[in-house]
This record gives C-alpha cells, sequence and structure tokens, in this order.
C-alpha cells in the first residue's frame, strides 16, 4: 500500500479543497466474508486466461458513469471498467465505466442475466497508487484513480467491505492486490475481507449510501 500524506489531484477534478485526515496504518487480523455465488462473466473475463483480455485504459476527460451518469474524474473514490464480448455498452465504445466499484458489479449482475459476457474486468488497486483519505462533510472519502496504471484484474484483489471509507456513491469495495495492505486498511477502517467470487448481489445491496 502507498499511502501520501500530499495533496492529490485525484481526488476529482472539482472536488472542493478540505481538510484531510492521516492514516495511521495499523497491523490486525482479519474477517473474512464468507459469501457463496459468483459473477457469471468470470472475473476479469473468460479470455483473461488465454492472454487476450484487452487492456485497461485510462478513463477519458469527461467520462460519466454507466450506471449514475456522474462525471468520473470530477468526484473521489475507486474506479471500474469492465470490457464486454460483442456489447457496446451505453452506446460507447468499450469499456463500460463506473464511479463506484458496487455501481459496476450491480451493472454486471444485469448484464449477465441478459448474457452478456465480460472479457475485461478492472478496479483501481490501491495497493499500486498513492492514495489519500480526507475529510468531507463528516464522511471519510478515498481519492480516485482513472489511470490505466492504476487498475487491477478484479480476480486479483481483496476486497475491503463496507469500511468507514466512502466513495463517490458512499461505502464501497475498496480493493488491493496485496492481501496485507487490505488487511492493514481493514484494521484502521473496519469492514470484512473478500475476493471477487464473494461479491453476491445480496453485497452490493448492502453498499451505497
Amino acid at each position: 500500500m502507498r499511502q501520501t500524506d500530499s495533496p492529490s489531484d485525484n481526488r476529482g477534478d472539482e472536488t472542493p479543497s478540505i481538510h484531510r485526515r492521516q492514516v495511521l496504518v495499523a497491523s490486525a487480523g482479519a474477517t473474512t466474508l464468507a459469501l457463496g455465488g459468483c459473477l457469471g462473466g468470470g472475473g476479469s473475463g473468460d479470455s483473461d486466461s488465454d492472454g487476450d483480455a484487452p487492456a485497461a485504459i485510462t478513463v477519458p476527460q469527461g467520462a460519466t458513469c454507466d450506471v449514475c451518469g456522474m462525471t468520473i474524474r470530477q468526484h473521489p473514490g475507486p474506479t471500474t471498467e469492465i470490457f464486454y464480448a460483442d456489447e457496446q455498452p451505453s452506446s460507447h465504445e468499450n469499456p463500460a465505466r463506473f464511479d463506484s466499484t458496487w455501481e459496476a458489479y450491480q451493472y454486471e449482475f444485469e448484464r449477465d442475466e441478459q448474457g452478456w459476457e465480460d472479457v475485461g474486468f478492472y478496479v483501481t488497486d490501491y495497493s499500486t497508487v498513492e492514495y489519500e483519505t480526507f475529510e468531507d462533510g463528516g464522511d471519510t472519502l478515498i481519492s480516485r484513480h482513472y489511470e490505466a496504471s492504476s487498475f487491477a484484474p478484479a480476480s486479483e484483489v481483496t476486497y475491503v467491505v463496507d469500511s468507514d471509507v466512502k466513495g463517490t456513491m458512499g461505502r464501497d469495495l475498496i480493493a488491493f492486490t496485496d492481501r496485507a495492505d487490505a488487511e492493514s486498511f481493514q484494521s484502521e477502517h473496519g469492514g470484512s475481507l473478500t475476493a471477487h467470487d464473494g461479491v453476491t448481489p445480496e453485497v452490493v445491496a448492502g453498499l451505497g449510501k
């Protein structure tokens, strides 16, 4: 985990200046969220194992969330991209893009029922970015990272679920490729740990504002 105390440009392009609380990382045991069920599309895509999954891209300036319609780069929190085979999400080129991880899963569950196949599912990897948490209106928020290099396949991360740290759309799934980083984040901010195949519609329904 890379934690920075310097101001970040990725809080959101139009996020007002606010005071940030430094995160003090503590080591503690983790409680694993044991949940059944999995996504029909299969993590970073069925073709990912063949090495032909499309690569994550930098979220374009002005791109909006395919669920809520908010401009992604103007707000804090995790970013998610999903590529689909032979489908064009929301009348724009792949990938589908989201300003929260839980909305991406909500979208994926719905598309899975329609027979869509995801071939690339990417989330912000807070193990590889210099992120920050900060206070705004009584909430603790986490910085936005939308560069291609900040993404990791969802199948490779450990999520901290329902911590006291929020994104644009409330409580969310905060992803780390290093499980130790997830455990440290959980010990400081609460929540439970799960992997990609443990994210169910019931988990998603419990998140957000």
